[in-house]
């Protein structure tokens, strides 16, 4: 039972990640916030999940009663990483409250922690506070900034995903972190809407490499259909379908680095999916890759035997910008 001391944040859940060359515990929490400032990306059901509008007093409160919770119900001995997520941006003082931070960072010290922001938020005094807060000595970037970039291409991440920044801002955010000595972290999204399978693909392969030089890790987050978003619109009017996994599979063994990626929603209709019948073991193998880094794994899985994969070859020969998806 919550008392009335904590509050449960949205969600959270531990797992482990590759960081910094190693498999490490991880925790990933979710707090509900005063919510995005821009809060109009299509794919993103987040953006619902807010506090209604609160005195900044009252938000932190509220909000410093989900990190109570936390420490509350997770031992500090069973993870090293916390991966920080809110509606929108954990810089955005708006959001989150300054308060919130030096709570965080109270509570957390010791830990290298992933937090995401939009990149207009990240300012050297902030990121340098909560740095040098959490900071013990025991990793060499106790602090990377997280941001969701979605792809290296302006006009397909204004156009498909209405995301409200450029690439040049993602550069001088990635500049001011790593000047404040925290490390820089790349979202990208396969698949968002308006793309064919074809330019997704290619899309995520030209970006990972434009990014590789700048971030020092990139995560690749496959389009899943959330509630309450334009992307279940457009998908409940068959005008959208999540990426092949064979699309997936072909960008991994592409990229010159290692990619993390969780196939979330992977095999279902609102993941990324093929034909049902070979999912899982792409699925699984696209979870272990992202632990091991092991390529040759992909390759193989590249190589299953299924007749969708020629389904698959044809829509990416024939299907057309601007019209329906070939496919469900």
């Amino acid at each position: 039972m919550v008392s009335k001391l904590t509050e449960k944040p949205l969600a959270s859940w531990r797992g482990k990640d590759r960081f910094d060359g190693r498999i490490l515990d991880t925790l990933t929490v979710i707090f509900r916030s005063g919510g995005c400032s821009w809060n109009r990306c299509r794919m993103c059901g987040y953006r619902h999940e807010r506090y209604p509008d609160l005195p900044g007093e009252e938000l932190a409160e509220r909000m410093i009663r989900q990190v109570r919770w936390v420490k509350e119900n997770f031992r500090d001995e069973d993870y090293q990483v916390l991966k920080i997520f809110t509606s929108g941006s954990f810089f955005d003082p708006g959001e989150v409250p300054p308060a919130v931070r030096r709570a965080v960072a109270e509570a957390f010290r010791g830990k290298a922690v992933i937090a995401e922001t939009r990149p207009e938020y990240v300012e050297a005094d902030a990121v340098r506070e909560f740095r040098e807060e959490i900071d013990t000595g025991d990793w060499d970037k106790p602090l990377h900034v997280a941001v969701g970039l979605e792809t290296t291409n302006d006009l397909i991440r204004e156009r498909s995903i209405d995301k409200g920044f450029s690439y040049a801002d993602f550069l001088r955010a990635a500049e001011v972190a790593h000047a404040a000595g925290a490390g820089m972290k790349a979202y990208l999204m396969m698949k968002p809407p308006f793309l064919t399978e074809r330019e997704a693909r290619d899309d995520m392969i030209r970006s990972i490499r434009d990014v590789a030089p700048v971030a020092d890790s990139v995560s690749m987050n496959l389009c899943t259909v959330q509630s309450r978003t334009e992307v279940e619109h457009l998908w409940k009017q068959h005008a959208y379908r999540p990426p092949y996994l064979w699309s997936v599979l072909d960008v991994l063994i592409a990229s010159p680095v290692h990619i993390l990626c969780d196939p979330v929603g992977g095999g279902q209709m609102r993941g990324p999916h093929n034909c049902g019948g070979c999912d899982r073991p792409i699925v699984k193998g696209i979870a272990d890759y992202s632990l091991t880094g092991d390529v040759e794994l992909l390759r193989a899985l590249a190589e299953t035997e299924c007749g969708c994969k020629e389904e698959w070859e044809f829509v990416l020969d024939q299907e057309e910008p601007f019209c329906m998806p070939l496919t469900r």
